[in-house]
């Protein structure tokens, strides 16, 4: 049937899970379902002068399996004790008891002060690692200063497989003593084991608020 006229005020583009697309003509217009994804909630964890947030598969609720092929790290507001150079993390293949893993990765930023200068977009090779197990820095030097924070996410790509490498990706910005700046971090665990648990931590210091949310991509 051909389409004479469209009312774009009856266009109706609902993402459904579970579904292919398809479309429904009518008197009134287009009507147009697609596929659709959805985050699930798992688990949140709050700092409060905490050393360490982690999150083990089967601990506390959390889900960390081949439950979902993508899991989503939220960081919102997080608030270091201490001016520290670097939030990072790490992952483990034995359930926590280690943070350990070998990693690959790179790390680039760009900042911009308030009073207009020193815009920058930057390579950090001090902040990539070359199969290292030290934890992966997320952020540059955050300040403690009671009107600065910073908030992005990671994503972790199938951390229960067996047979390859995991990936993962993260974007994190946050204001430092005169300025923002934008961190992306990207980069794999060398394991063909299953990554189990994630740790977060400060370079130094506890991470004093802020809350680190996990979710799971349908």
């Amino acid at each position: 049937m051909a389409l004479n006229k469209l009312k774009f005020n009856s266009l109706n583009v609902t993402p459904v899970a579970g579904k292919t697309i398809g479309f429904n003509s009518s008197a009134d217009g287009l009507e147009a379902t697609l596929s659709g994804a959805s985050m699930v909630f798992i688990k949140k964890l709050t700092a409060s002068s905490s050393s360490t947030l982690s999150f083990v598969d089967g601990s506390s609720d959390v889900v960390l399996d081949n439950t979902y092929k993508e899991y989503m790290f939220i960081f919102n507001s997080i608030h270091p004790q201490n001016s520290v150079f670097g939030f990072g993390f790490n992952g483990s293949t034995d359930s926590g008891s280690n943070y350990n893993v070998t990693k690959t990765t790179t790390w680039f930023s760009a900042y911009h002060n308030e009073n207009g200068t020193s815009g920058t977009l930057e390579y950090s090779t001090s902040a990539d690692l070359a199969q290292s197990t030290d934890f992966q820095r997320l952020t540059g030097t955050v300040s403690n200063d009671n009107d600065q924070a910073f908030s992005g996410y990671l994503h972790l790509f199938n951390p229960s497989d067996t047979t390859f490498v995991k990936h993962f990706i993260s974007n994190v910005n946050y204001a430092y003593s005169g300025g923002t700046e934008n961190v992306r971090s990207a980069g794999y665990f060398n394991t063909t084991s299953a990554i189990d648990a994630i740790q977060f931590k400060m370079n130094t210091g506890n991470i004093d608020a802020g809350t680190i949310t996990l979710y799971g991509i349908n």
